[in-house]
Parts: C-alpha cells; sequence; structure tokens
C-alpha cells in the first residue's frame, strides 16, 4: 500500500468515522455532574489530576463506545474506501473481488474471528458489570 494512499483512506475514515465518536463521548459528558470537577479542585487536585482521576474515567465508557462503532463502520465500510484507495487492495475490497468468484476461506476465518472477538468482550463486559454491581 502507498504512503499517499494510506494516508489518503485514513483521513477518509477519520473523518467518517468523527461524528460518531463525538456523539458518543459528548453524550457521556453531558450527564458528567461539574460538582465532582470542583471537588476535586477544592481538595488541589492540578488540572491534569482532575482530567486523569475524574473526567477521564466518567468519559471512558463514552470514548470506548465510539472507538468500538468507529472501528466497526471503518472496518465495513467498502464505498468510503474504494473512492479513496486508487490501486491499492485493502481488505474490503478484497473482499468485494473475491466474493464476485467466490468466498475464500480467508474471509470466513476472518468474520468468524471478528464474531468470536465481539462475543468475548461483550461477555466481558457483562462479568464486569456483575462483579461493580456485587460490591
Amino acid at each position: 500500500m502507498s504512503a499517499s494512499a494510506s494516508g489518503t483512506i485514513l483521513v477518509a475514515h477519520i473523518t467518517f468515522c468523527l461524528s460518531f465518536v463525538v456523539t458518543a463521548v459528548k453524550a457521556r459528558v453531558t450527564s458528567m455532574d461539574p460538582r465532582l470537577e470542583q471537588a476535586a479542585q477544592d481538595l488541589y487536585a492540578t488540572p491534569l489530576q482532575t482530567f486523569l482521576r475524574v473526567t477521564l474515567p466518567i468519559a471512558a465508557p463514552g470514548i470506548a463506545a465510539g472507538a468500538l462503532l468507529s472501528f466497526a463502520l471503518s472496518f465495513d465500510d467498502f464505498i468510503i474506501t474504494n473512492f479513496n484507495a486508487g490501486s491499492t487492495v485493502t481488505f474490503p475490497m478484497y473482499v468485494w473481488g473475491a466474493a464476485q468468484r467466490g468466498t475464500p476461506v480467508q474471509i470466513n476465518v476472518i468474520g468468524t474471528a471478528m464474531f468470536v472477538i465481539a462475543v468475548m468482550c461483550v461477555l466481558a463486559g457483562q462479568l464486569a458489570g456483575r462483579r461493580r454491581r456485587r460490591s
């Protein structure tokens, strides 16, 4: 993959996914109580400490949701990649081309791996939620 094609694809996907990330993070940060940051400042926390120990842990679920959503959208977005890739062959373009001739085994392997990883992430989130509720 040439540097200019990969840079163009990267900028296109970032631009496409940025609105989804901003929406997820904004929804989480909007629900944050501003008195928590004020309390940290009253306890002589520096702005960096306030951000790292108060704001970031509250915003982390929104950041994670935005990251996962943008990964899923970017991984599956053939149209943006096709318009920006030029002669570079990326995985979605490989899948599209291979589907015209017959599905190769590699596509099934990657699809199964993505499914298993997604199920494991959901199970890990459920287990973490149960542990938090118990304590």
